[in-house]
């Protein structure tokens, strides 16, 4: 993208001004379930813009993150969907945006019966600087020379460490609703980075964002109109799932996916698409003579991290696979074999799981192989039986 657009000064004013007054071509038409609604002052409502419902994913004590939450919309929604057990927290750098957010909390609180939502200014890419914190040391600390704008640097650098906006492994999922496209396209490796460090293992991250079919050419992106409308920074829709991979992330799945496009632009199509990724495991693998069977129906699957599951076959995996094995998404999709004789963790060796190893049934039964058990021995309870 050539470098005469500012992204971040034309979202800010588009957006600044959509928090005034509502903007109806900023958003995709979108089916919320009603019941979360009806806490919700509709002037909020009138300048919400999305282009999809990540909410709708969350589940009752989750800890949930929205990035570039504007007026509260989905953070309100989520509240409720979490319930008082979990948490929600709104991050956003527009200073409107985020004023009609805290606006209404007590009143929401009130109506919902309990107050689990906050809101925070920060970049969406930069999770770890907190903007209220750094601008108040700014106040007290003004730039005026070189020598002060390293300092400032420095003083962002030491929060980003002592006291940063979000923290890591602290949240169960992130949502955002139509804000990934909003930012530059320099950014976005960090951006993906972000959102890994703060979920913790077993998170997910639920992404509705505007995708394209092609890639945008730079004469569109150089257009500060289409970029601020969600159009000229949108994925590449198999950029966009490969941009969680790229970070870390497996088991990317497409929840939703608009058929007709929103909007079509020099023959380009752009439409909505909801992405769930999760946050597994790090570290080395080990051996304890585990195995999974791959129940189907495609003859064989290969995920993320290039394990290769061929359908009804006992495949080797390292306890650390095994037990991502035994979550979403990929609990209803395998047969988990654990080994007869338990493998203490520092005693099972480094083991090299990636691609596909089959696991003999030899070394799942262990110490049982060789044993004769025949019906009515009493193997399967009183009635002698299986």
């Amino acid at each position: 993208m050539s470098s005469q657009l500012n992204v971040d000064s034309a979202v800010r004013e588009r957006y600044s001004q959509a928090a005034q007054a509502a903007e109806t071509s900023l958003c995709c038409p979108i089916d919320y379930d009603a019941r979360w609604l009806e806490v919700i002052p509709q002037e909020i409502i009138e300048r919400d813009y999305g282009c999809g419902d990540p909410s709708r994913y969350l589940q009752l004590g989750d800890d949930v993150l929205d990035l570039g939450s504007g007026g509260g919309k989905i953070c309100y929604i989520a509240a409720q969907v979490v319930g008082a057990s979990g948490s929600v927290i709104g991050v956003d750098i527009n200073d409107d945006m985020l004023a009609l957010a805290r606006q209404y909390q007590s009143e929401v609180a009130g109506r919902i019966g309990y107050s689990n939502v906050e809101f925070r200014k920060g970049r969406i890419q930069d999770l770890q600087l907190d903007l209220e914190r750094f601008e108040s040391w700014l106040r007290d600390h003004p730039i005026d020379s070189a020598a002060a704008w390293l300092a400032a640097q420095e003083a962002a650098d030491r929060l980003r460490r002592e006291a940063p906006l979000v923290a890591d492994d602290s949240v169960d999922a992130v949502v955002s609703n139509c804000v990934l496209n909003l930012v530059k396209t320099a950014d976005r490796r960090q951006l993906f980075a972000e959102v890994f460090r703060v979920l913790r293992c077993g998170g997910r991250a639920i992404i509705s964002d505007i995708v394209s079919d092609e890639d945008v050419p730079e004469s569109l992106q150089n257009d500060p109109r289409l970029w601020s409308g969600c159009i000229s920074g949108a994925f590449r829709e198999d950029a966009f799932l490969k941009a969680f991979e790229t970070a870390g992330f497996h088991g990317m799945e497409i929840l939703a996916r608009q058929d007709e496009p929103w909007a079509v632009v020099e023959g380009i199509e752009f439409r909505s698409m909801t992405v769930r990724a999760w946050k597994g495991e790090q570290g080395v693998c080990l051996d304890r003579h585990q195995a999974v069977i791959y129940n189907g129906p495609w003859k064989t699957v290969e995920d993320d991290e290039g394990h290769r599951l061929h359908r009804g076959e006992r495949m080797a995996v390292c306890d650390r696979t095994f037990r991502m094995y035994s979550r979403d998404p990929y609990a209803s999709c395998v047969t988990p074999v654990p080994p007869a004789d338990d493998i203490p963790l520092d005693q099972a060796e480094e083991f090299d799981c990636h691609g596909e190893a089959r696991r003999p049934p030899q070394e799942t039964k262990g110490s049982r192989t060789g044993l004769t058990v025949l019906p009515g021995d009493g193997c399967c309870g009183d009635s002698g039986c299986c």
